[in-house]
């Protein structure tokens, strides 16, 4: 029986294990393309603490995505121009330091998270689904219009930045530094889901009537799960700037909340490692049918039409019910 642990254990496996060869096959865009995958898991698996355990379809998740890339684009800059950040009577120092720039990406992006929430989360159904991705046009427009750090064309980072002990110039060391992040995320996932504040919240998305009828606040517990989500997925945005060394404003683009939201329902909405099986099955196809054709979208559309209607527990939802069936 294919039981769904041990299906999550040999995707995470299977991820490490890729990397590896193509370490010792001497094939660095292939160990990227992972690294890739982790990452954008990573950004999914903040949604997925809004969107599966919340019930929370938020098409403006990238915001925090893009505050994250930025907030690392923005201190790495005058770590590279030696040139502090003047706000007011505030002076920053740039930085290439990761734990100062995961911290400052984290901050800013729940501190971002708390203010949408508490407006967005005010509505519901569509009205929530509307204000989010007004939310996120906002800051795309506003990016495009920052000429200090790129506007519309981005800005680049020359030099990756550092992490004690690791060289992150070196592929395989930088996709296991992602990796292990990743894994943080998914233990912290699994035992926010079992906390009394998981199941809390899953009351909530049930029934909020009757979450509220025992004495719990529906409202503040979407408002603290928005939060969560925005913060691991400010985190997901810095790093997927450092990969790129480059942020730019599709970074806050709607069209990346979509698909951040397509990695979770193709692995199975509400799954633990729903969004890394969907990131995988998302990069994968982008890598093998982007270059036969740049339509290649028509296909990933016909696999979600086919999940959606056929398989609502997503890719993984299929593997451990055949496993069960089989045996």
């Amino acid at each position: 029986m294919i039981t769904e642990r041990y299906f999550n254990a040999a995707l995470l496996g299977g991820l490490a294990l890729v990397a590896f060869w193509a370490y010792g096959a001497d094939e660095p865009f292939t160990i990227t393309l992972v690294t890739k995958v982790a990452i954008l898991a990573l950004a999914g698996v903040g949604l997925n603490i809004a969107l599966g355990q919340g019930g929370l379809i938020s098409l403006g998740h990238a915001v925090f995505f893009g505050i994250g890339g930025y907030a690392m684009g923005i201190l790495a800059s005058h770590a590279q121009s030696y040139q502090p950040l003047t706000l007011g009577p505030l002076v920053i120092e740039g930085t290439n330091s990761m734990p100062l720039i995961w911290l400052a990406a984290m901050v800013a992006a729940g501190l971002a998270a708390l203010l949408i929430g508490l407006v967005s989360l005010r509505t519901s159904g569509v009205y929530f689904i509307m204000i989010t991705l007004a939310f996120g046009q906002m800051f795309y427009y506003f990016s495009i219009s920052w000429p200090a750090y790129g506007g519309e064309d981005g800005l680049s980072i020359y030099v990756r930045n550092s992490f004690p002990g690791v060289n992150t110039l070196d592929p395989i060391q930088f996709f296991f530094l992602c990796f292990m992040l990743l894994l943080l995320a998914l233990l912290f996932h699994a035992m926010l889901v079992r906390a009394p504040f998981g199941l809390a919240l899953n009351a909530a998305r049930q029934s909020p009537e009757r979450a509220q009828a025992v004495g719990l606040n529906p409202f503040r517990l979407r408002l603290a799960a928005f939060v969560i989500s925005g913060v691991i997925t400010g985190l997901a945005g810095a790093l997927f700037a450092d990969l790129n060394r480059f942020v730019s404003p599709t970074m806050f683009s709607w069209q990346l909340s979509g698909e951040i939201m397509v990695f979770i329902i193709l692995g199975g909405t509400a799954r633990l490692c729903g969004p890394v099986a969907g990131a995988a099955m998302f990069i994968a196809l982008e890598h093998w049918l982007g270059g036969l054709s740049e339509y290649w979208h028509i296909y990933l559309g016909l696999l979600l039409l086919a999940v959606v209607l056929f398989a609502p527990g997503g890719l993984i939802g299929i593997i451990t019910r055949r496993g069960a069936a089989h045996d």
